[in-house]
């Protein structure tokens, strides 16, 4: 696989792996994706996004974005994290490939700190994130609850907050 950039073109292949997540119920409080390429990419970090693509065939396996945290300079190196693998691409390497290919980006686009909100019963983010520099800094109680539709329907879900300081930027 490579790790690419992401680009509009991307956007029908980054809404179904996204749909994917959000079936599962333990990946995101979105009910659906956003209808469009621009709605998705409002808030993102352009130069930041990465696909993770098949090298023979070009099919893209998944994908990663960080969003600015806050309009505020002070935070203007702080980036929340979003990362996902299609189904039929998982235990294979693909989210490590994807977080590593992300954090250069990150760091190579003067950001300090990444955060992930990950619900606890995403094993697997947990484990992708903590082996990639990310540490529990705390637990956010009932913080959203989640829409009318899916397994876990109105439900109110606790996240744990995960952040990764640079160890070359902003030191």
């Amino acid at each position: 696989m490579k790790i690419e950039t992401m680009s509009e073109g991307d956007w029908p292949a980054v809404a179904a792996i996204y749909r994917e997540g959000i079936a599962t119920g333990h990946a995101t409080f979105a009910g659906a994706p956003p209808d469009t390429w621009a709605e998705f990419s409002e808030r993102k970090i352009g130069e930041c996004g990465c696909v993770a693509r098949e090298v023979a065939g070009g099919a893209v396996l998944g994908w990663a974005t960080l969003a600015k945290v806050s309009d505020r300079c002070v935070y203007a190196g702080v980036a929340e994290v979003s990362l996902y693998v299609a189904m039929a691409a998982r235990g294979l390497g693909v989210g490590a490939a994807l977080m590593g290919g992300l954090i250069v980006r990150a760091e190579a686009a003067g950001v300090w700190t990444l955060q992930a909100n990950i619900f606890e019963e995403n094993a697997a983010s947990l484990a992708l994130h903590v082996r990639h520099g990310f540490r529990v800094v705390g637990r956010r109680e009932r913080i959203g609850r989640m829409p009318a539709i899916g397994p876990r329907a109105g439900e109110w879900r606790d996240t744990l907050l995960l952040e990764r300081r640079s160890a070359v930027v902003g030191c």
